[in-house]
């Protein structure tokens, strides 16, 4: 599969997933507040396109990213009903999709950070470059429990299914710990496959 290929696959996969996920969503508000940050990527994403293109893999674990935001945004967080299997079969306390979506928001950052940061050469050596990138990917995830905490103060109720927090008390802590531990593991899986992928689009 050629590049132009693989670029088109990518927009039919991201339009398709979307489609349905807005398909009669269990909650409309819910589901806007899930996508949006999809819908913002893949703005961005066209807009720097030609300027800017990134390598296959963060491509890829983008679209994955925006995927899991829109079953998210279709379901909500809390009512995914694979992971409601999961939480019955393993006799769990609530419905975990909503960890899986804060792994995500550690690792695809992560491997993003990692690209910008050597593409622009902004940083010099592997040590300083991988603690600016977990930096980087705490301050995001802090970031956007801020945003679930402002937007549950503006809307009240109404944010309880966005919030996903299913009576937890340590639900933004460990959001948080879910995202540091992605950005660690996507550095260690990741980095010598990126590495490969950044020589190649440098040329």
């Amino acid at each position: 599969m050629n590049r132009q290929t693989a670029e088109y696959v990518w927009l039919i996969v991201f339009i398709a997933v979307l489609t349905w996920s807005g398909i009669q969503p269990k909650d409309q508000f819910t589901w806007f507040l899930e996508v949006l940050p999809a819908l913002i990527g893949c703005v961005i994403l066209v807009i720097t396109y030609r300027k800017f293109r990134l390598t296959t893999l963060l491509y890829v674990l983008i679209l994955l990213h925006c995927i899991i935001l829109m079953v998210g945004g279709h379901y909500t967080y809390a009512e995914v009903p694979l992971f409601n299997e999961i939480q019955s079969i393993f006799g769990l306390e609530r419905n975990n999709y909503d960890k899986v979506g804060h792994f995500f928001q550690g690792f695809v950052p992560a491997i993003l950070a990692r690209e910008i940061l050597i593409r622009k050469r902004i940083v010099n050596g592997n040590s300083w470059l991988n603690i600016i990138i977990v930096s980087l990917c705490l301050a995001f995830s802090a970031l956007y429990e801020l945003i679930e905490w402002w937007v549950a103060l503006a809307t009240g109720d109404d944010a309880e299914a966005f919030l996903s927090t299913q009576g937890y008390v340590w639900d933004t802590q460990s959001d948080m710990a879910w995202a540091l531990f992605a950005s660690l593991t996507a550095i260690l899986l990741l980095t010598k496959m990126h590495d490969n992928q950044l020589k190649n689009i440098k040329k």
